[in-house]
């Protein structure tokens, strides 16, 4: 069942500031998301008056610690590579689809991947997602692109596959595949 938008209305500075705080206490948000939620909200704003109230809101959040990228980059990061354990690229591209800045990106990537070696967390999200040793070219090419798609490299995912003693002929397709 779908929720119907709510329909946006005039918000005085401290109801959007409520409704912010209620919206940050349900999930962690980047600046990005919570500005598009009350853009969604408030009635005028694409005019300069809600384009101001929307970033008075934000101001006062940074400025209690309510809101901060920085954290929750680094969180968000932790989180995918210990939990989901995701490989890096699949960590920057969600990040960048929440609207954290490429040099917050960066650090938090930087900081939470120190000392990983990709191999090694492929390996750990192969044994997550229970992957078997693929019997055929088909098989091998499903792994090779769901590691792919968990943000580890095609150098990494071929050497995950050499460990399996796959043939030869299907990494060196693989490969060309990639390039």
């Amino acid at each position: 069942m779908a929720f119907s938008r709510p329909k946006p209305k005039s918000y005085t500075e401290d109801e959007l500031y409520e409704y912010a705080v209620g919206s940050l206490s349900r999930r962690m948000r980047t600046v990005a998301e919570l500005k598009r939620l009350m853009r969604a909200r408030v009635e005028d704003a694409k005019s300069e008056y809600g384009d101001t109230l929307i970033e008075l809101v934000i101001r006062r959040l940074k400025d209690r610690g309510y809101l901060n990228d920085s954290q929750y980059a680094a969180s968000y990061t932790s989180l995918r590579r210990d939990n989901q354990k995701f490989g890096r690229m699949r960590v920057i591209t969600d990040l960048k689809t929440k609207g954290v800045h490429a040099s917050v990106i960066e650090k938090a990537i930087e900081t939470a991947y120190e000392g990983v070696a990709e191999e090694t967390q492929a390996r750990e999200y192969v044994r997550k997602k229970r992957m078997k040793k693929p019997g055929n070219q088909k098989e091998a090419a499903r792994v090779f692109r769901q590691l792919q798609r968990a943000g580890f490299g095609s150098r990494t995912a071929i050497a995950i596959l050499k460990k399996w003693e796959i043939d030869e002929e299907i990494l060196t397709a693989l490969e060309s595949e990639v390039e």
